[in-house]
């Protein structure tokens, strides 16, 4: 890392002296006049090069306006950093009822403070903090500081060099200015990089001096994935660097190799013992930045003039620390004394593509590397990388431009950007659906990482307990497969190759979805990964071309195994692709055979510019591409959850239950995940004594209304409605506001014939009114309707549907009752058909309606309504209850004993419960 400070100062303490002659004072009368409250009064800021010196004054003043105002500016602190030249202040000052009061006098000083404060962030800068406690202040007070620093890089080689930012509307400041002056008879350069900034350099004795009317104008809106060139930045900058080659030349002497590595050294051994282990120079560079990367830890030092100076390749070998400059330097040298050819390069990590806009400095880099030229190609070797290894030495850094530093100089040249050799991440995944299309999915996987994420696992294995790796690993795995419960899950690091592996078994849920009326899941994951949709559609941005992602590859293979062989399976969309488009290279194969479906996937994002004439036609081809993703669809008579019987395989169930067996044993209270997604899987299958058992394991662990309520409805579906009773109570308990353990409660104590305490119970909670009152209404009718007088609850039903007229819910509700329980039949189409044209869901009002058609004898519209009740949910119980009894009337009898087996295995309460309203298969 470069350091570059920009206020900066020699000695360590503060000095006290008047402000310098050449500064022309702010009058804080005139900034006070036009104060406005919540801001900023004073700002001014004035920068001098005098030689190789840079003094930077400031003056500021802030009204402490409020109690929050008091309390943030009390205390002030200034940083500095004493190798560089000094801290000067001159005036820190309370303003009153046009009083002004010293607070230094009597000689009150800062403190200074010796601490780094960048620790934290693997930085040593050298930096002292100096603060001050004012005394006495009082909200309406004004806050004034005025103070100087002088900064001498000696490094710079008498250059001197400045960057300001530029405070810009909005930003809500009384009176502000900027002024920048420099001795006229020295050659300086100095640019504003913001635009509508109105400024002139004119003569001022010695001194040509360039004013800045704060704040400057708001820039215009530039589009987040525009290259950074058309970024207007805040800024001015100044230096007195002749070009970028004087850049170069200057920097070139901190990098001299000669008589870095000693003779003898552990260094020196280093570079035998690569020489010795292969006369390959691509080979040894590659070993030689292995070593730089992975036996040198990151620390920036920015201290004892360590901005810009690196420290000795044997320090840092001593050390066992350095930044980019130290690792640089390192591996310059090591690669010198194998007759390598390489040079340093500076870089910008942000801001590479703005570069050759900016004035000639070194403060337009804060990072270097090394450029390696071997066998005519050309190598950008950085020592603060991580896991680079021979296999993706080639590898391009999308750092824009860059500067090669030569003791004869050097002009800017641009990174020509190569894809990426290997992909930082390779996943594989097995996935077992060989049982059923919507049980939850068995997958094996291996994730091969590199780079940034092999660093963090690997950090991860050396510092976190076990529990907090595995945290980790499931999460870093959750974006890619999603949420998942594994039974195996192990990361191994490869030091060789410069990757860490993940691999893990475990279930996840079911990719498949019912769409437009068909079972079909997504084989592809550019949707997820890819998109191009940038907005141009302002008439200033339409010249401005799109940026795209930094050359990185992922790699994606996923193996599933289909039910039944995979009989009557097809694939929709786009099998094979190989091409470009928006900054990335795309590859797919999808192919089916023997009932396993194979889909590999490569995405290499290249960091090509999209030019502005083309970004419509690509935006077209991205989204065509995504639309014509393979989707996989599964028969209409795909085998489902509650047709396990029988299945040609049962691997899948098996193993769901196994891995749910040993999570669910694994989980503790603070992780009871498992617990819930077993107990989900289990209710899925129709198993509700699996449910239970689960529950009352989750229950032991961590008690919670939720889970109370889950098993009572378990335990009803059992047949055990006292039990469900106890554990509604519970959750009552856990959580008296919960209006699902309420209405709970009152449903289970009326299906024991407790009818007049149920009704009571929720007329107390209508009682209190506010927003859950006319959902404890709805709910009390639907009680009286199912278990009580129903004439009643439909008139008071009428009631509420008079005050909202438009619900669905309702009207569905009124028309359920009148079809259960065969009363007012005539009106009860009407209510369920009304309530079919204002939903959007209306599986269950097909459901309702089916039972109007059957109580007035027409069993053939009955049907059809059952049927198209169950293509939007093929698991509802109650339809599957009904259209046994309807195919069976009308002479269907297989149909009807399949779809009353499903019913009882769904939904093993149905037939209790129709039974009370004279409905029995």
């Amino acid at each position: 890392m470069l350091v570059s400070i920009d206020v900066a100062t020699a000695g360590d303490q503060p000095l006290y002296a008047p402000a310098p002659d050449w500064i022309a004072p702010a009058k804080l009368s005139d900034a006070l006049k036009s104060a406005v409250s919540g801001g900023p009064v004073l700002l001014d800021i004035q920068q001098r090069i005098d030689g190789a010196t840079v003094w930077n004054y400031s003056d500021t003043a802030i009204r402490l306006d409020t109690p929050e105002a008091l309390a943030q500016n009390s205390n002030i602190t200034v940083a500095w950093s004493p190798d560089k030249g000094d801290l000067i202040i001159h005036q820190l000052a309370i303003f009153r009822d046009g009083e002004e009061i010293d607070a230094l006098a009597g000689g009150q000083t800062f403190t200074v403070l010796r601490r780094e404060q960048q620790l934290e962030q693997r930085e040593l800068t050298g930096i002292l903090s100096a603060t001050f406690a004012v005394e006495g202040l009082r909200v309406g007070d004004t806050l004034r500081l005025r103070m100087s620093t002088s900064a001498k890089d000696n490094a710079l080689g008498g250059r001197a060099q400045v960057v300001q930012p530029l405070v810009a509307d909005p930003v809500r400041v009384s009176a502000a200015g900027y002024k920048l002056s420099w001795r006229a008879g020295e050659p300086t350069s100095w640019k504003i990089l913001a635009d509508k900034v109105d400024a002139k350099a004119a003569r001022n004795g010695a001194f040509s001096e360039l004013p800045i009317a704060l704040p400057v104008p708001k820039q215009p809106d530039i589009p987040a994935d525009a290259p950074g060139r058309f970024q207007r930045l805040h800024l001015i900058e100044a230096s007195t660097f002749a070009d970028w080659a004087d850049v170069s030349k200057i920097m070139a002497p901190h990098y001299a190799t000669e008589g870095a590595i000693l003779k003898g050294s552990a260094i020196a051994a280093e570079v035998d013992a690569i020489t010795s282990a292969t006369t390959d120079p691509l080979r040894r560079t590659a070993m030689a930045l292995q070593l730089v990367q992975d036996k040198i830890r990151y620390l920036a030092v920015g201290m004892d003039g360590g901005n810009y100076v690196p420290q000795s390749p044997t320090t840092t070998w001593d050390k066992r620390y350095g930044d980019c400059k130290a690792k640089t330097l390192l591996l310059l040298a090591m690669l010198e004394a194998m007759d390598i050819e390489a040079e340093p390069v500076l870089a910008h990590a942000m801001l590479g593509d703005v570069v050759p806009l900016r004035v000639p400095s070194a403060l337009a880099f804060n990072h270097i590397l090394v450029r390696a030229t071997i066998g005519g190609d050309t190598f950008w070797l950085d020592g603060t990388g991580l896991g680079t290894r021979i296999a993706d030495i080639r590898d391009t850094p999308a750092l824009g431009y860059v500067l090669p530093v030569r003791p004869e100089g050097a002009e800017l040249m641009k990174i020509d950007l190569r894809p990426p050799s290997r992909p930082s991440v390779s996943l594989s995944i097995d996935v077992d659906e060989s049982t059923s299309v919507d049980l939850p999915s068995v997958i094996d996987l291996t994730m091969v990482t590199r780079g940034q994420f092999a660093s963090l696992l690997t950090l991860a294995a050396s510092q976190l307990p076990e529990k907090e790796q595995r945290k980790l690993h499931e999460q870093l795995l959750q974006n890619y497969v999603g949420e998942a419960q594994y039974d195996l899950l192990t990361a191994t690091p490869d030091t060789e190759n410069g990757t860490v592996t993940l691999k893990g078994r475990g279930v996840f849920n079911s990719g498949w979805r019912l769409q437009e009326r068909r079972t079909e899941r997504w084989l592809s994951r550019f949707p997820n990964l890819f998109s191009f949709e940038p907005d141009r559609a302002r008439p200033a941005w339409a010249d401005i071309p799109v940026a795209t992602a930094a050359p990185d590859m992922s790699h994606y293979r996923m193996q599933i195994r289909l039910p039944d062989g995979g009989r009557g399976y097809t694939i929709d969309g786009e099998q094979l692709l190989d091409t470009q488009m928006a900054g990335a290279a795309i590859k797919r194969s999808v192919s089916m055979a023997d009932g396993v479906i194979v889909v590999e996937e490569t995405l290499s994002a290249t960091g090509a510019e999209v030019p502005a004439g083309q970004i419509a036609s690509e935006r077209d081809r991205v989204a065509t591409m995504l639309a014509r993703s393979p989707r996989l669809v599964a028969p209409e008579n795909a085998r489902r959850r509650w047709e396990l019987e029988g299945a040609a395989s049962s691997t899948q169930l098996k193993a769901v239950k196994a891995i749910f067996a040993k999570t669910s044993a694994d989980a503790d209270e603070e992780d009871i995940t498992a617990l819930t997604s077993s107990a989900s899987f289990y209710r899925g299958i129709g198993d509700f004594k699996g449910a239970a058992e689960v529950l009352t394991r989750q229950l032991s662990l961590l008690p919670s209304a939720d889970a109370y309520l889950a098993r009572a409805a378990a335990l009803r579906e059992m047949g055990d409605l006292a039990g469900a009773l106890r554990d509604a109570e519970e959750a009552r308990k856990l959580d008296p506001a919960s209006p699902q353990a309420m209405v709970s409660v009152a449903s289970y104590m009326a299906e024991q014939g407790d009818v007049t305490n149920a009704v009571a119970l929720l007329d107390e909670r209508i009682a209190l009114g506010g927003k859950t009152r006319d959902d404890y209404r709805r709910s009390k009718f639907a009680l009286i309707g199912q278990f009580g007088d129903a004439q009643k609850a439909l008139t008071e039903l009428d009631a509420l549907i008079a005050e909202k007229p438009g619900s669905p819910t309702l009207l569905n509700e009124r028309c359920w009752i009148k079809a259960s329980r065969n009363i007012q039949i005539d009106t009860a189409l009407k209510d369920c058909t009304s309530a079919m044209e204002l939903s959007e869901s209306t599986a269950a009002i097909l459901d309702s309606r089916a039972l109007v058609w059957m109580r007035l004898g027409r069993d053939e519209d009955a049907l059809r309504d059952l049927d198209a009740a169950l293509l939007q949910a093929p698991a509802m119980g109650s339809s599957r209850f009904l259209r046994a009894i309807v195919t069976k009337r009308l002479g269907n009898d297989n149909q009807a004993a399949t779809d009353l087996a499903v019913a009882r295995r769904m939904a093993p309460s149905i037939e209790r419960e129709y039974a009370h309203f004279g409905l029995k298969p």
